[in-house]
């Protein structure tokens, strides 16, 4: 990572230093396609030369400047495992527990030779199964190693009482991305589910069973998944809380589907004396008692048996890890070839020892002076969305005065958590296998789990992100924003760069976060986190009615010939993003109105606000990805991140003159007007 100098004295916005040119554009003119007109591709006008420039190498689906820094990010991690792996460390230290999963990982040699046989002991467990009472019991068993079943379980906040954990049984069970895998019937989609069971079959085959019982497995297993992904919610369902609660007794629980034996169940999984839970899904957790009620046991045993294939293909040989990638790669994105051996194994100690390689990283490559900045960029931020609050003419005062109420107790965490994960109860043990340590790293992160959170009040000081990654979130339950600080670094923060910049980035991305606060699910909690309503009847219809102008606007969008965008799916991202560019703006001005940017580059500062905007966003993808994201993701493309975006805000045509000869241009009556 390139050392810059840190200034942490703060004045007026973002802030401002003594030291020559230390406030920049930062705008790289090489990013923008100029051939392009502003009001036709924004898009491709401001990215279109980062595009060029970084065309998709074969293990790319997608790759953008998110991707970019995750593979700056990627570097400065390799460099910190790998000096852990150098070192001589006593067993049971963190850097021999790094070191040795790393050397596991990388060591294809011996888990080639090794083949099927680590994962054996697991498939005898299951093919030994004589009756189905045995079924739920070694699913239980099963799930507190990592390997998943017919549905799922976890403890986490209630969202009716945010600071009380609660215990939650949820839908699972199936292995393509959305239950529209299943069943819908274009040519696309067919083709996809033809290719799966191929793959099905093909890994079958690979742990030693013959050609027709691969088959025949096949046929159970497709069966059994189209089951339960039928009475799946869809995404979008999800996305109201209330779909996916269902708050009962115990005895209600039992009462409701006596087809599983839940005191077995939770008892092997660590978890007694339940009172009351949230049964998230019913009739998907019903199928699964009415399947293992129906079924054959030998079609039972065969989705058990992929459950254990599945669970560890990446942890096998390396025809075994290929044949996954083929199909959820390459069918499924597209990519080409997978990552590199070392990138991947880096994934996996990043994934399993993220807090370890955080301290390590937080120490090495995030100064103090930046979280002090960016403490005073959130401060600035929360003074616009309250500006903007009560901007709004069409809410009560009443309802603006617990919007207000909800901010004001915003959470802001930057950076790295005060406390770090303990991992001294976690062994590696290089004389086992790789996926034998795989199943103590889950049993240990189960473990974990149920001891932290079982019985004890919600953690408002957890973090959901380890310091390194490349991302933000809110969190209803606990009213927090959280900005690790793997984001806080270019094109999304510089210390030497200037407000239009900055805020232009890192300014929106703040905003975006703290507008899901105020987006169609975050406004149904409180300021505590609790669901609960605290709009006006006829505000919640205003904001109804007002959101509505967004989705059928991407519903409009085709993203590739025949596949449209889903408006009520990204609705609540498409709502953080337009609050996110009017939150940021209206800071941005604040903080320059008594020093004005001059004009750079030929830019004004508004227009260089909206390109740095638009470079965050840069980035190429395959048609394969773009139809999986299409399916499955809340956020849109992020070429309609600005091109879906950009044209709902009445200052983007301000600052470019954009006019109603423009392709991209929108009647200011059908922009979406909020925040």
């Amino acid at each position: 990572m390139k050392r810059i100098f840190i200034c942490t004295a703060l004045a007026v916005g973002l802030g401002a230093c003594t030291t020559k040119n230390v406030m920049e554009s930062k705008i790289d003119l090489k990013n923008l396609d100029t051939t392009q007109k502003p009001g036709t591709d924004f898009f491709q006008y401001a990215t279109g030369g980062w595009q060029k420039a970084n065309p998709l190498t074969d293990e790319y689906a997608r790759y953008g400047q998110f991707d970019a820094l995750r593979e700056q990010n990627r570097e400065q991690l390799k460099a910190l495992v790998l000096e852990q792996a150098a070192e001589k460390s006593a067993f049971g230290s963190n850097s021999q527990k790094v070191g040795d999963l790393y050397n596991m990982v990388m060591d294809s040699t011996r888990r080639n030779a090794e083949g099927t046989s680590p994962v054996k002991p697991l498939m005898q467990q299951v093919a030994s199964i004589k009756e189905k009472s045995e079924i739920i019991p070694l699913m239980a068993k099963m799930y507190r190693v990592g390997i998943g079943g017919f549905f799922s379980t976890g403890i986490g906040t209630d969202i009716m009482n945010s600071n009380a954990n609660q215990l939650g049984i949820y839908q699972g069970g199936v292995s393509l991305p959305e239950k529209e895998y299943y069943s819908d019937n274009d040519e696309i989609t067919k083709n996809i589910r033809a290719k799966y069971r191929e793959y099905i079959v093909n890994m079958f085959k690979l742990h030693g069973f013959t050609a027709e019982e691969s088959n025949a497995k096949m046929e159970a297993v497709m069966n059994i998944e189209t089951r339960l992904a039928a009475k799946h919610l869809s995404r979008v369902e999800r996305r109201n809380p209330m779909n996916s609660y269902h708050k009962m007794s115990y005895a209600e629980l039992k009462n409701t589907i006596p087809g599983i034996d839940w005191d077995i169940y939770y008892s092997i999984l660590g978890i007694n004396g339940i009172e009351e839970l949230n049964l998230a899904h019913p009739e998907a957790v019903k199928e699964v008692a009415a399947i293992i009620d129906e079924c054959p046991l030998a079609d039972l045993i065969a989705y058990m048996e992929w459950k254990v294939i599945r669970s560890t293909s990446n942890e096998l040989t390396d025809e075994i890890e290929a044949e996954t990638f083929a199909f959820y790669g390459t069918v499924l994105s597209g990519k080409k070839v997978q990552q590199p051996r070392w990138k991947r194994a880096l994934d996996v100690v990043n994934g399993s020892l993220g807090d370890i390689l955080g301290e390590l990283y937080v120490a090495k490559h995030f100064p103090p002076a930046a979280k002090e900045r960016m403490t005073q960029l959130v401060k600035n931020l929360q003074i616009a969305l309250g500006e903007r609050i009560d901007a709004q003419e069409w809410m009560s005062a009443e309802t603006k005065k617990a919007a207000h109420e909800k901010l004001n107790t915003f959470t802001v965490k930057i950076g790295y958590p005060d406390k770090w994960d303990d991992y001294s109860k976690l062994t590696v043990d290089p004389s086992l296998s790789y996926a034998e340590n795989c199943r103590r790293m889950s049993e240990f992160d189960w473990e974990k789990h149920v001891a932290e959170k079982w019985g004890k009040p919600v953690d408002r000081d957890e973090w959901h992100m380890t310091p390194q990654t490349v991302n933000a979130y809110y969190n209803p339950t606990t009213n927090e924003i959280c900005f690790p600080a793997g984001i806080l670094q270019y094109p999304f923060f510089d210390m030497n760069a200037d407000d239009a910049f900055n805020y232009g980035a890192i300014g929106v991305v703040i905003g975006h976060e703290m507008t899901h606060g105020f987006d169609d699910q975050g406004r149904q909690f409180d300021k505590d986190g609790n669901f609960a309503n605290w709009w006006t009847e006829e505000d919640a219809r205003k904001f109804n009615e007002r959101t509505q102008v967004i989705v059928d606007f991407f519903n409009e969008i085709e993203v590739l010939p025949g596949l449209n965008a889903n408006g009520k799916l990204t609705l609540g991202e498409n709502i953080a993003d337009h609050g996110g560019l009017m939150i940021s703006m209206q800071a941005f001005k604040n903080a320059t109105k008594n020093n004005p940017l001059p004009v750079i580059d030929g830019f004004t500062p508004e227009q260089r606000f909206y390109l740095s905007y638009s470079n965050v966003w840069a980035g190429n993808v395959r048609d394969e990805e773009i139809r999986n994201l299409t399916k499955s993701d809340v956020h849109s493309l992020s070429r309609w991140r600005v091109n879906g975006t950009l044209p709902h805000i009445n200052d983007w045509y301000k600052a470019f003159g954009i006019t109603e000869k423009d392709p991209l241009f929108v009647p200011e009556e059908e922009r979406l007007n909020i925040w």
